[in-house]
């Protein structure tokens, strides 16, 4: 039974109009509608009735109210009817535009959205509560600071416990403090109160601006720098040092290089990662490397692999000679760029360069 009920059917069951059966023909079709909730909550189905309009769960719980026993016979031919009338639906959109935007959520860029929101003056649809619960606690930490104590505490009360107790530790003690004391106060705060504090809340959380980069200038720019040879890199840090030191500081956590290998990496992984690294490439890189001073990085990549690949992989090493720096720079490039790709695919899990 829990199948025969998209929510996209139930407002049609519920407006004017005549329904085919004979057997159901006394009952308005908003009577209809309640029978066939009435049995599916019965079933144990979960039905989002909250997604319809105010005023059609308003008629739904009325016609629930004003009915009392219904027999098999009326039953059946009120379900029959509606599945009928599901499966002539071919295709359902979302109503207005708020229902367009929710429904493209994801699909079209954060720009575009919020551009057609602002100049079709519609929020978000949905509950307010439900969307504030997903949002990252950088950004519902100046809620807590900045909004009246009791506007804080029913916010971190609507909160799952998890998510409240981070919030929580992010604020200075004695606004943690005033907050929890605040929520001691909640049980007079009525419903309807606590529905307009949360669509007031998800408004202004809506109306922030939208960021035109996903990631922060530090990612951004170690990212950039990652793919530099290592003489830019070198030289743009020496500038950033001077222009702003804790920013290259930063920068240079976010940095990935050859050198950072014994640092970042951890010992069982080494074997894991030569199996994606083409070999031309590791023996180019350990050759150079040793001419630029990263010893450490060439012997902990060597000691941590089988002694007998080691041995081999030290006379290939040999045999080429020294390399060009270009072309070490570029080997060693290309070693970092498949242990990111690991790391991004989720095959790989870089030591946090604070851990030690």
């Amino acid at each position: 039974m829990t199948e025969l009920v998209p929510m996209t059917a139930a407002p049609a069951l519920m407006q004017s109009g005549g329904g085919s059966s004979l057997t159901t023909a006394k009952l308005s079709r908003r009577a209809k509608a309640a029978i066939v909730v009435r049995l599916l909550l019965n079933e144990g189905a979960d039905i989002p009735l909250e997604d319809l309009p105010d005023e059609l769960q308003a008629h739904l719980t009325k016609a629930m109210g004003s009915m009392r026993m219904v027999d098999r016979d009326t039953l059946k031919a009120v379900v029959a009817e509606f599945a009928e009338e599901v499966e002539r639906i071919g295709l359902s959109f979302p109503g207005g535009m708020a229902g367009a935007l929710s429904a493209l959520d994801g699909k079209i860029s954060p720009h575009t959205a919020a551009r057609l929101r602002k100049e079709a003056g519609v929020r978000e649809s949905g509950n307010p509560w439900a969307r504030i619960k997903t949002m990252d606690n950088d950004l519902l930490v100046p809620v807590l600071e900045n909004e009246s104590v009791e506007i804080a505490a029913v916010m971190l009360s609507k909160l799952d416990v998890s998510k409240a107790a981070a919030l929580l530790g992010k604020l200075p003690g004695p606004r943690a403090r005033q907050i929890t004391y605040a929520v001691s106060k909640t049980n007079a705060v009525s419903p309807e109160a606590v529905e307009r504090i949360g669509l007031s809340l998800a408004a202004q959380l809506d109306a922030r601006p939208v960021k035109a980069f996903d990631d922060g200038p530090v990612e951004r720019v170690g990212a950039i720098l990652n793919s530099t040879t290592s003489m830019t890199r070198d030289d743009v840090l020496a500038g950033l040092d001077e222009s702003d030191e804790g920013f290259a500081n930063a920068v240079r956590k976010a940095i990935f290089t050859f050198a950072n290998i014994p640092d970042r990496i951890a010992p069982r992984d080494v074997p894991r990662i030569l199996r994606d690294i083409e070999q031309s490439d590791l023996v180019t890189a350990l050759a150079g490397a040793g001419n630029m001073g990263l010893e450490r990085t060439v012997e902990f990549i060597l000691e941590n692999m089988s002694a007998r690949l080691a041995d081999q992989l030290r006379e290939e090493v040999a045999e080429a000679g020294t390399p060009k720096p270009a072309d070490a720079d570029a080997a060693m490039s290309a070693v970092v760029t498949t242990i990111r790709a690991m790391e991004s695919a989720g095959d790989l899990m870089l030591v946090s360069p604070d851990e030690g």
